[in-house]
């Protein structure tokens, strides 16, 4: 015989299974919302990376440019208007969608706002044909 279950058996159940799930590993050992990119860690090939361009790395939340030949620049790639990580690099600026900031390739510096503070300085080392976090 089967006894139907209580509502204080159920909310017991259903709150250890959420706890549960909510303590699984996470291989960056933490919130995947607030990582932060891994020193020594590769990001690209410099041929990936255009002259005058650049390109997004959002898990890693760095932005990699080339404002001329052989001179690589990295920067945040969260916007300091509002945190939205930016979406384009194109015609030598890095370009928020949310609320259009943009931002100079060759120095972080704002563009157009509404950002008013330039997009941080990230480090980086260039090592053959291979860009990596510092």
């Amino acid at each position: 015989m089967t006894l139907p279950a209580s509502r204080r058996t159920v909310l017991l159940a259903t709150g250890a299974t959420a706890l549960a799930v909510g303590c699984g590993d996470q291989d960056d050992g933490g919130d995947p919302g607030t990582s932060s990119p891994s020193p020594g860690q590769e990001l690209a090939k410099t041929a990936d990376i255009p002259v005058g361009g650049g390109k997004i790395f959002k898990d890693e939340k760095v932005v990699v440019t080339q404002p001329t030949r052989g001179d690589f620049k990295a920067f945040s790639a969260i916007c300091t208007h509002q945190r939205c990580v930016v979406a384009t690099v194109a015609d030598g600026t890095i370009n928020c969608a949310c609320h259009r900031s943009s931002f100079d390739i060759a120095d972080g510096a704002v563009t157009g706002g509404p950002a008013t503070e330039p997009l941080p300085a990230q480090r980086i080392t260039v090592k053959g044909d291979a860009i990596t976090l510092a």
